[in-house]
């Protein structure tokens, strides 16, 4: 059976992965055999194809965790109740590979992430949960 073209998900639609990009993250010479770059161009692809947005920053804070992608719910994810996820250890293109899949899903609150993803959840900073109230 053939497939059904997938409309890409845009704008509030679609769910956000802010990617850290700070002292830890996103550095080869700390994180030896890592490719940041190319994670990246991995990420982009995803987001090209699948119609989420990317975007970087600089550091999240949890660098002991280094590679931190946070992934923030889509309008209707926040509707449904999903909350932004902190994904910690997102080393290799296997994990970034099941980031983008998720994502494409549609995320927090519309898709349930991958068990092995979940096992990479991490907490955010405490003063990153304080601003997020205000």
């Amino acid at each position: 059976m053939p497939s059904t073209p997938r409309t890409p998900l845009t704008g509030s639609d679609s769910c956000t992965l802010v990617v850290c990009r700070g002292c830890c993250c996103g550095n080869a010479r700390k994180q030896p055999g890592t490719d940041p770059a190319w994670q990246l161009e991995l990420l982009r692809a995803g987001a090209s194809e699948h119609g989420f947005r990317v975007r970087t920053t600089d550091c999240l804070g949890p660098c002991d965790q280094a590679n931190v992608i946070v992934v923030r719910p889509s309008a209707a994810g926040r509707r449904a109740g999903g909350r932004a996820v902190w994904i910690g250890f997102v080393m290799d293109d296997d994990s970034t590979e099941e980031v983008v899949r998720w994502a494409a899903a549609g995320g927090p609150g519309v898709a349930e992430p991958p068990l092995s993803l979940e096992l990479q959840f991490i907490r955010p900073p405490r003063d990153a949960r304080v601003r997020s109230r205000r």
